[in-house]
């Protein structure tokens, strides 16, 4: 895909000759469509929600994700028209498809991220789940949006809680398999950040990262993932996200203040001895298997580590 620099004529003035309004109107108009959308689409999504678990309907399920997949275009459509000046540099497989269904890694370093995966998934990949906090259920429209649309849902329980009670860890992986599960029959691309958190230099610190740009990879939500899903996926993708000026917050994207944007997805080829041992459930009860999933992770975040020093020197 080539460099985005679409824009508003309009928007563009405004930057280029009065940039504090600029940003204003930028922001402005994405809060209007977020807060519109999640107000007509709230609606909508909890009466085809609850149909969808009362009656299993396969017709609640596939209009719940179109009412999705228009509320995250509304998104897009906000990023293309009232961000000008966007350097954004995505490079992508030309044979991806809406219709099957992926696994995604990616790094993880600001909550703009699962944004700009939305944004580069639209008539590329399927809906984009990823694994969340449970405790976001709570949110409004959005929290239940999350359950109704199958994302796989975590409880987080301090090491001293599992120790104490290690059911909690065992009804955690039930609950997040099953969630899987409910995805094997229909198109998905399942967001995993392997990280676990997002990225600072203080965390990177204190792992004593090996890497450059990254926090050290955690295999078990990915492990769960194949394990559920495995014999069913078309491909495990790796998305490599950039950000050549500094890690941006949330409404960084808003105002229009990420110019400057790399994307890289490619498809990872996980050994066949490591598939089978992980659909064998050996993540879980073998050292071995372990190892072996560790050992392919490291490879791999070495080659995104040194990814990402191409990608950011690219923009110099």
């Amino acid at each position: 895909m080539p460099s985005i620099q679409k824009n508003d004529s309009l928007y563009e003035k405004l930057h280029n000759k009065l940039p504090p309004v600029g940003k204003a109107a930028s922001f402005l108009t994405g809060a209007s469509v977020l807060t519109a959308n999640s107000i007509f689409v709230g609606l909508p999504i909890w009466t085809l929600g609850a149909a969808k678990v009362l009656t299993k309907s396969k017709y609640a399920d596939d209009a719940l994700i179109a009412i999705t997949k228009y509320w995250i275009n509304s998104n897009n459509a906000v990023i293309n028209h009232a961000l000008p000046h966007k350097d954004w540099r995505i490079n992508m497989p030309d044979d991806l498809s809406e219709d099957k269904q992926y696994l995604l890694v990616s790094n993880h370093q600001s909550w703009v991220d699962t944004s700009i995966v939305q944004y580069i998934s639209q008539d590329r990949l399927p809906l984009t789940r990823f694994f969340t906090k449970f405790n976001l259920i709570y949110i409004p429209v959005i929290g239940q949006a999350f359950y109704f649309l199958d994302f796989p849902m975590m409880k987080r329980f301090s090491s001293k809680a599992m120790a104490k009670n290690p059911e909690l860890k065992k009804q955690n992986l039930i609950e997040a398999k099953r969630a899987c599960r409910q995805l094997k029959d229909k198109p998905f691309a399942l967001l995993n950040y392997l990280e676990g958190t997002r990225f600072t230099k203080e965390k990177h610190d204190k792992q004593d990262s090996p890497y450059q740009h990254l926090l050290k990879p955690r295999a078990g939500g990915l492990s769960l993932a194949i394990n559920a899903l495995g014999d069913q996926l078309d491909s495990i993708l790796d998305v490599t996200i950039v950000y050549p000026d500094g890690t941006p917050d949330y409404d960084d994207l808003w105002k229009g203040n990420i110019r400057r944007l790399g994307v890289d997805v490619t498809r990872l080829k996980i050994p066949d001895e490591l598939f089978t041992a992980i659909m064998d459930g050996g993540y879980d009860r073998d050292e071995a298997t372990k190892k072996m999933m560790f050992d392919w992770l490291e490879d791999i975040w070495q080659q995104k580590d040194e990814r990402m020093t191409k990608m950011l020197s690219e923009f110099e």
